[in-house]
């Protein structure tokens, strides 16, 4: 349960911007220890450079909060916070932090990433998009979000889940922009489906609504129990279609079809990755890390007169979409990628 929201804005957010502060005084202290505890870990550095990035992300998200508060203080103590002006800014800021986020992500893991297919801005320029992705960690959200937003100038609208507003950053920065948290299977959620077609409701020309149907990061057991839970209600042909996916959950439609109602002028990119897949907790993050891998996004683009228009085959048009996802993601496991390379990326 996630605690309110006066404590985590007035407590958590002042303990960060005062932690950043500790660790960027005592930074040498760190590297040098962690320097020290090098040999003794496999892997190129790995300890030096995961407490790096560690303190750097308490950095940023510190940084992050500092710049927010000037915004609300300029906002006229958030009285003008949702004008489209501050609205912009918001965007703005969050494009610069991701920036950044990304390249020292980059350099400190040795990670390039590869982005495929059709993006947001040239199937059809100036029509608004739902983005449908598969959720395989909190890394690829950060990557998708950089992605829209710097690549392609998009304004995103996402429905994520709850426990992200831990991060003290994340909370303010994503509340004060049409998004929206959620808690799937807790009371008093009300109707989900209902809470996302109001947010893709109004979508304009730079908007990109994202949605990940499959609720939550995939895992084999979580698999296993979603298929057994189809079964359970009755629904074999999904089950079975489901059974075949090696890869992802089976996607729950009833939130992308209510955003598709909500805004039938918007077209339908569906994204696949892969490098992210396996780091979903802290144990897997230390094991997984540093990369050192060639990370692949691929972007699919539908427009709105190719997505079915009856419930029944839309949700079967989803599944199509996920095995063709499943197939792609088994094809294209990324390699390790050797020390001589050098980054690059995919838009400067």
């Amino acid at each position: 349960m996630m605690p309110p929201r006066w404590i985590r804005h007035y407590l958590f957010a002042p303990v960060v911007v005062v932690l950043a502060v500790v660790l960027l005084t005592t930074l040498p202290v760190w590297l040098l220890l962690a320097l020290a505890a090098s040999p003794l870990v496999p892997g190129h550095l790995r300890v030096p450079r995961l407490i790096f990035l560690a303190i750097v992300y308490v950095v940023w998200d510190a940084a992050a909060l500092v710049s927010l508060a000037v915004l609300w203080l300029a906002s006229g103590f958030g009285w003008k916070k949702r004008s489209p002006f501050f609205q912009r800014a918001h965007y703005v800021l969050t494009g610069k932090f991701l920036g950044a986020l990304f390249w020292i992500a980059k350099w400190s893991l040795h990670l390039t990433i590869d982005v495929v297919g059709t993006d947001p801005d040239t199937g059809m320029p100036g029509r608004p998009e739902i983005v449908v992705s598969r959720h395989a960690g909190p890394g690829d959200s950060f990557i998708l979000i950089h992605a829209l937003v710097n690549w392609f100038d998009r304004e995103p609208r996402i429905v994520l889940k709850a426990t992200l507003q831990w991060d003290p950053a994340i909370d303010i920065l994503l509340n004060r922009l049409p998004n929206r948290f959620i808690s799937p299977g807790r009371p008093g959620n009300g109707d989900l489906e209902q809470v996302v077609g109001s947010l893709a409701h109004g979508l304009d020309d730079n908007d990109a609504f994202v949605i990940f149907p499959e609720g939550g990061n995939f895992t084999p057991q979580r698999r296993t129990k979603a298929i057994a839970w189809l079964r359970k209600r009755g629904m074999e042909d999904m089950a079975a279609r489901a059974d075949k996916m090696q890869n992802l959950l089976p996607p729950k439609p009833g939130g992308l079809l209510a955003a598709i109602d909500a805004a039938p002028d918007s077209g339908v990119i569906f994204v696949a990755h892969t490098g992210l897949d396996k780091m979903i907790t802290v144990a897997d993050v230390w094991r997984e890390l540093p990369m050192d891998k060639q990370l692949v996004m691929r972007f699919w683009s539908v427009p709105p007169s190719d997505i079915p228009a009856g419930e029944q085959e839309r949700v079967e048009w989803l599944y199509d979409w996920w095995a063709k996802i499943d197939t792609w993601i088994e094809e294209n496991r990324p390699a390790p990628r050797p020390w001589s390379a050098r980054p690059s990326a995919f838009r400067p």
